[in-house]
């Protein structure tokens, strides 16, 4: 039964077999680095960086200087790469959390240079056009200013992919081998550089994109990087969001429910009330559009997602008593609603449903139903405001 109005079960131990599960993917002497950027998907940054450590991760990644430093007040003292772009002031940040950082400018190498010490990558854009220079020359020009600078490291060189999560693409494979006949000459210069391009779709889908190190994000939490069915690809959602019944009425036909009307009884029937809204993250558009898990059966949601409530219709025979616990993500008996299921309603992809659930929804953490020692109730916030 949930704990609290709002709850999201966090099975750590499911992150730990998700990434022991990538690492047979790769070839001896890869690295697995696992992603745990906003908040570690909305699963918790600090939680899910030690499980993935546990599952056999080498180091971590994340978007910003600060989601650095906050993983370095929690205590993970692993090896870290900071993704983004950042400003001289968070490239501050990074450096004092000691943590590696991304170039592809000769001005952001000195600005690290000019804090006398970092370990930093290079990155070419092969084709997905946000971060990074589309220049070979620039980038081995970038490469060159930091192997000559003593006070830094040329640690890896990499790139990103836009279409591994689409196996019917070809252009991964375009990607793959700019990358790789860029890269292989840069490291024929500097043997000590890591190469790395693959996501977790392309880690699943492709060997030859591993090179020496990859970077999985969502498929660690047990998502599917294609969006389909983590089951099939041997992946163990880690996350639950359960609500609790806080009323249950009697709902006539010809009875409404919700913010304009947008649920209309056609026959007598009973309600539930469920206090989980957007603003704990359960978005706006699953107005008459999701279903619920109560007592092992589907029960679809009626009515507008307010900001704090849902309506669940029960049907005319139903006998539940407040207190149940409903289900939005996860299993119940035979049952269950997959983030991949919630997506496919919202037009979009599972990564954006974790990561939009809000810090109104204490994570509880645990190992396969045993309270785990991050604590067995955490309210995942991300790192504090600057």
């Amino acid at each position: 039964m949930a704990a609290v109005r709002a709850l999201a079960p966090v099975n750590v131990a499911a992150i730990a077999r998700n990434c022991a599960r990538l690492r047979r993917e790769l070839a001896a002497g890869v690295r697995l680095c696992v992603v745990v950027k906003a908040d570690g998907y909305g699963h918790g940054a600090v939680a899910s960086a030690r499980a993935a450590l546990a599952g056999g991760a080498s180091c971590l990644a994340v978007a910003t200087a600060e989601e650095a430093a906050w993983l370095r007040r929690g205590g993970v003292r692993a090896d870290l790469l900071v993704l983004g772009a950042m400003t001289s002031s968070e490239i501050e940040t990074a450096i004092e959390a000691e943590a590696e950082v991304v170039a592809w400018t000769e001005s952001f190498v000195a600005a690290v240079a000019a804090l006398g010490r970092g370990r930093v990558h290079v990155k070419l854009d092969t084709g997905m056009g946000r971060l990074g220079t589309r220049d070979p020359r620039e980038a081995d020009a970038v490469a060159a200013a930091i192997a000559a600078a003593p006070e830094l490291v040329l640690a890896g060189a990499m790139t990103h992919f836009a279409t591994a999560d689409e196996p019917s693409d070809a252009f991964m494979g375009v990607q793959r081998e700019r990358f790789a006949a860029w890269g292989r000459a840069l490291q024929q210069r500097h043997p000590q550089i890591v190469l790395h391009a693959a996501n977790s779709a392309a880690t699943l889908r492709d060997p030859r994109t591993h090179f020496d190190l990859v970077r999985c994000g969502v498929a660690a939490y047990g998502l599917d990087p294609f969006g389909v069915d983590p089951d099939a690809r041997g992946l163990e959602p880690a996350l639950t969001l359960q609500s609790t019944v806080g009323a249950v009425k009697a709902c006539r036909a010809g009875e409404s429910a919700g913010y304009g009307r947008r649920f209309v009884a056609t026959r007598d029937t009973t309600l539930a009330v469920l206090p989980i809204g957007y603003g704990d993250g359960w978005r706006r558009a699953l107005t008459n559009n999701a279903d619920v898990l109560i007592g092992g059966q589907r029960r679809p949601l009626v009515g507008t997602v307010s900001m704090d409530n849902i309506t669940v219709d029960l049907g005319p025979a139903a006998t539940l008593a407040p207190g149940a616990t409903g289900t939005l993500i996860g299993r119940d008996g035979s049952e269950r609603i997959t983030c991949e299921e919630v997506a496919e309603r919202l037009h979009t992809i599972n990564y954006e449903v974790t990561c939009g659930l809000t810090a109104r929804v204490p994570r509880a953490y645990h190992h396969d139903g045993e309270p785990a020692p991050e604590g067995e109730i955490a309210v995942a916030t991300g790192p504090e405001p600057a």
